[in-house]
C-alpha cells in the first residue's frame, strides 16, 4: 500500500483536473453515509473523532480519518489530522493512505470554484477572499481556474497576515489587503469567506448585483458568516441537502430568524449539475454557495491523486 505525502497530493492535483473530478462525481453520484462523530475524552480535554465514508456502485471504497484537537493550539500545532484511506473496489485491497488535511484543503476549495464555475458570472474579474488561514491561497488559485479573475482583495482580523497574502500573489493578479470590509465587498464580483467566525461578517445590504457569495467556513449550527439579509437576498445552493440541515451555520442561523426558510434553498451541487435545476436566474441576481464539506469531495480527489500518480488520468 502506497503512502502519499502532503506534497504529493499537492502535485497531483491540478486546479482544472479536480474541478472536472468533482463535477463528474457528483453526477454520477456515490454511496456517502453520514459522517459519524465520536467524543474523546483526553486528559487535556475533549477531542473529536470524525469517520467519513464513501464508495462507488461498482469502483473505489475509501474512508478518511479526522481527529480534531482544539487544545493543539496551545502546543502551536495544527487543531485537525487526518488521512484518507482509498482501496479498490473489486475486492476492497488498500490501494494508498494519503494525507488527510491536504486533500482536504484542496477539495474544499475546488467544490467552490466548482459551484462558482456553475453561478458565478461569466465576466467576474474582482475576487474578495474573507479570512487568511491554510485555505485562503487554494481560494485564490481554484477560482482563478474558473474565472477571468485579474483583482484580488482580501480581508483578515489580522491586517498583516492579509497583506502577506496579497503580496504572495501580487505577481499574477491585481492584490490588495484591505480594512474596509463592507466598500470591498460592494466592489466584489465573487465573495470567498473562509473563516471561523460565530458572528457575521458580510451584511445583504452590501452585496452587489450580480455577485456570487461562496461560504466554506461556518460547519457548524453555533458558526456563521453572513447576516440574514445575505440568504434573504440571494438565490441559494448548497453541496448537498444533509449537510445543510446537518450543519450549516449561516443557513440555520438565518431560518431561526425567520429571513429565509430550508425549503427556498434552490438545489444541491448534483442537481445544478445534472441539469435538474437552473442555476442563476439573471446577470443581476445574487447567489450564494453554502458548503460544508461532503465524503463524495473526498473520494473524488482521492481517486484523482491515485489515477494521476499511476498514469490513468
Amino acid at each position: 500500500m502506497d503512502v502519499i505525502t502532503a506534497e504529493q497530493v499537492a502535485a497531483s492535483l491540478s486546479w482544472p483536473a479536480l474541478v472536472e473530478r468533482l463535477a463528474a462525481t457528483f453526477r454520477a453520484g456515490v454511496e456517502s453515509p453520514p459522517r459519524h462523530h465520536h467524543a474523546m475524552h483526553r486528559p487535556d480535554g475533549e477531542a473529536t473523532m470524525l469517520l467519513m465514508p464513501a464508495w462507488e456502485p461498482a469502483g473505489y471504497i475509501g474512508v478518511k480519518m479526522v481527529n480534531v484537537f482544539p487544545q493543539n493550539a496551545d502546543h502551536g500545532l495544527p487543531a485537525i489530522a487526518g488521512v484518507y484511506l482509498l482501496s479498490e473496489g473489486a475486492h476492497g485491497r488498500p490501494l494508498a493512505c494519503i494525507d488527510g488535511s491536504e486533500l482536504t484543503r484542496r477539495r474544499t476549495a475546488a467544490a467552490s470554484a466548482l459551484a462558482a464555475r456553475e453561478l458565478a458570472r461569466e465576466d467576474a474579474e474582482t475576487l474578495l477572499v474573507v479570512g487568511t488561514g491554510k485555505l485562503a491561497p487554494m481560494v485564490i488559485e481554484a477560482h482563478a481556474a474558473v474565472r477571468p479573475i485579474r483583482r484580488v482583495r482580501i480581508w483578515g482580523r489580522q491586517a498583516a497576515k492579509a497583506e502577506r497574502l496579497a503580496a504572495d500573489y501580487a505577481d499574477r493578479f491585481d492584490t490588495a489587503a484591505v480594512t474596509d470590509l463592507a466598500a470591498a465587498t460592494r466592489e466584489a464580483d465573487i465573495v470567498s469567506c473562509v473563516t471561523l467566525s460565530e458572528t457575521p461578517l458580510i451584511h445583504g445590504e452590501w452585496l452587489a448585483p450580480g455577485s456570487h457569495l461562496d461560504l466554506i467556513g461556518a460547519f457548524r449550527p453555533t458558526m456563521r458568516e453572513t447576516d440574514g439579509e445575505c440568504l434573504a437576498r440571494s438565490e441559494v445552493f448548497v453541496d448537498t441537502y444533509a449537510g445543510a440541515r446537518g450543519e450549516a451555520g449561516d443557513i440555520h442561523q438565518a431560518v431561526e430568524e425567520s429571513a429565509f426558510r430550508f425549503e427556498a434553498i434552490r438545489g444541491e451541487l448534483a442537481e445544478l449539475l445534472r441539469g435538474e435545476v437552473p442555476g442563476r436566474s439573471s446577470d443581476d441576481a445574487i447567489t450564494l454557495f453554502k458548503s460544508v464539506g461532503a465524503s463524495l469531495e473526498d473520494l473524488a480527489a482521492a481517486i484523482e491523486v491515485w489515477e494521476r500518480r499511476e498514469g490513468r488520468s
